[in-house]
């Protein structure tokens, strides 16, 4: 099977989790950092989904799964230990059109979900095509070491070069340039040495006056003051 690969905006999306155990519980909180809007179908939810439904977080609805809860959904998800209902949620979903993952199941999905590697707004993903997820999750542990914080960082602050360029008036295509020269100068490691004041010289040495990670960046500047 060849999939399409493609990353998903779910914000304010109506999302389905069916199955509120430890896996269910998991694509929860996943959803929920996407900003989407998740109800889940669960005859018994952990005590996390409780509390997350007492906060008003998600919905949940504390029954056995029918198959209208599927009903203008954007994306469905089953995690049940229950194969003959993760079937059905699958036929559900696929007679409303409706994106639906089975956990552990790529033949009855319509999309899988890959191993994740998250720092701030880096997310790198590992698909094996549903062939091998020990594999997958070998891959993302590999990548978790070689991938710190220091890469949300750099892209907190290159965030904020590129939104004060733009306000000047500098043409996107010309900001390639220096971007990659800011790559290629190692700045990601000075970010990641805490050094400040290399830090600065590059970016002034590239960019000009006016910009420092202390006004650009300054909650970096605030972390690493009370190490």
């Amino acid at each position: 099977m060849r999939y399409y690969p493609v990353n998903l905006n779910i914000k304010n999306r109506r999302c389905l989790v069916v199955g509120g155990g430890a896996v269910g519980t998991r694509k929860v909180n996943t959803l929920l950092d996407c900003g989407a809007r998740v109800t889940v179908v669960s005859p018994d939810p952990t005590p996390q989904l409780k509390e997350l439904a007492a906060q008003g977080a998600i919905q949940l609805k504390q029954r056995p799964y029918r198959s209208d809860d599927v009903d203008k959904m954007f994306l469905v998800i089953g995690a049940t230990d229950d194969e003959r209902l993760n079937r059905q949620i699958s036929s559900d979903a696929e007679q409303h059109n409706t994106l639906c993952n089975i956990a552990d199941r790529p033949e009855v999905c319509n999309f899988i979900l890959p191993a994740i590697v998250r720092r701030g707004d880096l997310v790198i993903t590992i698909s094996t095509s549903g062939n091998s997820p020990a594999l997958a999750k070998r891959l993302r542990l590999d990548l978790e070491k070689q991938f710190g914080n220091e890469y949300a960082d750099f892209l907190r602050l290159m965030g904020a070069v590129r939104e004060k360029l733009l306000r000047q008036a500098h043409e996107p295509e010309a900001h390639k340039d220096l971007f990659n020269q800011l790559i290629d100068r190692d700045l990601i490691g000075l970010i990641k040495a805490n050094n400040t004041k290399e830090v600065n010289a590059l970016l002034q040495d590239v960019l000009g006056e006016g910009y420092k990670i202390e006004q650009l960046f300054p909650e970096f500047c605030m972390k690493i003051n009370k190490k």
